[in-house]
């Protein structure tokens, strides 16, 4: 199979070569229709490595519906967060394989990475129900460069291949009636732990949506070797 059929990303980190971008909210100028936005915090110096977070949002959503999840957490913990969005109303693999969510992704991880020096240590996918099957297949996929994914309420996972081995978070509530935890959540920390991958699974009393006080738990999980993040 293609490897971009796949999923591989052809992004690999190098140094600055743009005008950092100042603190505040970007839209990155690469797409005329639903660009990709990037959260740069306060604080951030270009002359040292920053943690980055790439979020995806769920199925019908957008970057502003889903920028809620983590906005508060980057700007408190000083992480760069990149809030790509689907080109259709929900990701490509979800319809029909990977395609232009993955080229636009591809451009979107480059510009960030040609305007930062982004920490090799720290590269997380995220996302929340369709953004979590994506976040948690792509980033099985990319495991050369992706370091940690924290999956919240993901249906599925889909990976032709798989490379490196990041850290996985994974949370589910056990009332969610859309995805039900038996076949999704459960499910897919029980295949990660078998197949060696370091997994921490997460069960919460809750629907299909993400929680608050979880997600400060996966922040921490992402952060825990550098400093003891603040929760939002």
């Amino acid at each position: 199979m293609d490897s971009k059929l796949a999923g591989r990303l052809d992004f690999t980190l190098s140094a600055p070569t743009q005008p950092t971008l100042p603190a505040g909210h970007h839209q990155l100028g690469l797409f005329a229709e639903r660009d990709a936005l990037l959260v740069v915090p306060e604080g951030i110096d270009p002359a040292r490595p920053t943690p980055l977070v790439v979020l995806f949002h769920g199925g019908g959503g957008s970057a502003q519906k889903i920028l809620p999840m983590l906005e508060a957490h980057a700007q408190q913990n000083g992480f760069l967060l990149l809030v790509p969005q689907s080109l259709y109303p929900t990701w490509d693999i979800v319809i029909a394989g990977n395609g232009p969510d993955r080229e636009r992704l591809e451009l979107a991880l480059a510009e960030v990475a040609s305007r930062f020096t982004i920490d090799p240590g720290h590269i997380a996918f995220a996302g929340h129900s369709d953004g979590g099957s994506y976040a948690l297949s792509l980033g099985l996929t990319n495991g050369q460069f992706v370091t940690h994914l924290i999956i919240s309420s993901a249906g599925f996972m889909s990976v032709q291949h798989q490379e490196g081995a990041p850290r996985v978070f994974i949370s589910h509530g056990i009332n969610d009636e859309q995805i039900p935890i038996g076949r999704s959540g459960r499910a897919h920390s029980d295949l990660l732990k078998r197949a060696g991958y370091d997994v921490t699974y997460v069960e919460y009393n809750g629907p299909h949506a993400y929680q608050p006080p979880v997600v400060a738990l996966a922040v921490n999980f992402f952060l825990e070797d550098l400093y003891a993040p603040q929760g939002a």
